[in-house]
């Protein structure tokens, strides 16, 4: 079956005109012209698309189905010439990227607001997961660009330094724990909890260690922010672990300490990882170069 553009329009114009006439008229070509395409579609599909009648045409059963498709077709077209012609005009284009918890609320808003309004046409579309669930989509092609913990897995992808991250423990004041300035996550793992909701990566990441020590966290709230979480802890509900640059921002005004974690995967650093810079759109690699410029300043 071979049907190009014209073929589609031309029969949308004569079902529209009544008459292959009136179609051949607003398609810019000579009657015969249009009535030899018209023929050519019926040969190919073997039906009839039109029932010539005494005054114009109808569209038979075959042609209304024809014209679905005819009208999906052209939108598409018609959308991706939009989308094309968004170029010329400055707009770049859009990028999803996946961050994990800490990235989402304490690392990326200043960066991609800079980048955005140096940018006027991008837009971003960004989704908190855990580290490990986003170098997977990276890997399959399901996300353009990851923000991850570089604990996770990351053969195969091309990696950029972002952001130091570790994570604390923050305690109220005159909790057993806050006299201490390190601590080991086991000697954390049997005190009450404050964290963010199940949904959350760091929740995901935290109860994920707790459990290749063989304990269970037990939660006394979750919350939606970490700036809910510090608040909490410092009305002594709990302690928590949360990334250092939010214990330290949150620390006079919720009334919370800071301890140290000492386990290795609490020592983090955020990382940007992509399948292949180079293989990206370019409006992905500017982001990508405006997050590790950013990570160097």
């Amino acid at each position: 079956m071979r049907f190009d553009l014209t073929d589609l329009r031309l029969f949308l114009h004569v079902h529209e005109a009544g008459t292959i006439t009136g179609g051949a008229h607003a398609s810019h070509m000579t009657l015969a012209s249009a009535s030899e395409r018209i023929r050519g579609m019926e040969e190919t599909l073997g039906v009839a698309l039109l029932t010539r009648e005494r005054r114009g045409v109808r569209v038979t059963p075959a042609g209304h189905t024809l014209l679905q498709h005819a009208r999906l077709v052209l939108s598409q077209i018609d959308r991706m010439h939009h989308d094309l012609g968004d170029y010329r005009s400055g707009l770049r284009g859009h990028v999803r990227l996946l961050c994990n918890s800490s990235a989402m609320s304490e690392h990326l808003p200043e960066c991609i607001s800079g980048f955005l309004a140096e940018h006027a046409g991008m837009s971003l579309d960004l989704e908190e997961r855990t580290s490990e669930d986003i170098v997977d989509a990276v890997r399959n092609q399901l996300g353009e660009v990851g923000v991850v913990a570089d604990s996770a897995d990351l053969q195969g992808l091309a990696v950029y330094p972002f952001r130091e991250d570790p994570l604390v423990l923050v305690c109220p004041h005159g909790h057993p724990l806050a006299r201490h300035k390190s601590i080991a996550f086991a000697r954390v793992t049997d005190h009450p909890l404050v964290g963010l909701g199940a949904a959350s990566a760091l929740h995901d990441h935290v109860n994920q260690q707790a459990r290749r020590q063989g304990k269970t966290l037990h939660y006394r709230v979750r919350l939606r922010s970490f700036e809910s979480v510090c608040r909490v802890v410092g009305q002594g509900i709990g302690v928590a672990i949360v990334p250092k640059a939010v214990a330290l921002r949150h620390r006079r005004s919720c009334h919370i300490s800071v301890v140290t974690l000492t386990d290795a995967w609490a020592r983090r650093h955020l990382v940007i990882c992509v399948r292949c810079l180079q293989d990206l759109p370019e409006h992905v690699q500017q982001l990508v170069h405006y997050l590790t410029a950013a990570a160097a300043r």
